[in-house]
């Protein structure tokens, strides 16, 4: 259910991003963007802006075929495609471990579900580890400690 949740909203950011990143290569492109002395920079700074819109539907693009080709399995330990329920600070928190795509939250079922990945702090923490490990991570020169309730 996590994955067809995060599946349909990943669809529906691609096809947003997909419509800005167009819209602003448009404006980049236009006839009336074009620079009418050395000091005007609105084509170029639209042409970064589109650059930068092209890679984030590039990885959104790639976060989704990921999700759709990845085969829900029951794991023992941590590892990409697993589902991760932790307690933190007496506070529970759903992490679904994904190499790529870190930031993203989706709701399911009253539960907030947000995508770690192995180059986040707490990525790196509970990579490889078992229900009922913890993971300790600093943050702001404190520790922070995530018990591992359970894998899926």
């Amino acid at each position: 259910k996590v994955l067809k949740v995060l599946i349909e909203k990943l669809e529906a950011d691609l096809e947003i991003l997909k419509r800005a990143a167009l819209a602003t290569y448009e404006d980049a492109t236009h006839e009336e963007s074009k620079p009418e002395n050395t000091y005007a920079t609105r084509a170029l700074e639209a042409s970064y802006l589109a650059g930068a819109q092209a890679e984030r539907v590039a990885d959104t693009a790639e976060i989704l075929l990921f999700c759709q080709n990845l085969q829900v399995r029951n794991q023992s330990k941590v590892a990409i495609g697993a589902l991760v329920e932790v307690i933190s600070n007496d506070k529970t928190n759903y992490f679904l471990y994904l190499p790529k795509g870190g930031g993203i939250s989706i709701h399911v079922d009253d539960k907030t579900v947000s995508i770690i990945s192995p180059a986040s702090p707490l990525g790196k923490a509970i990579h490889g580890l078992e229900s009922g490990d913890t993971a300790e991570i600093e943050m702001n020169s404190q520790k922070k400690l995530y018990e591992i309730i359970s894998i899926i």
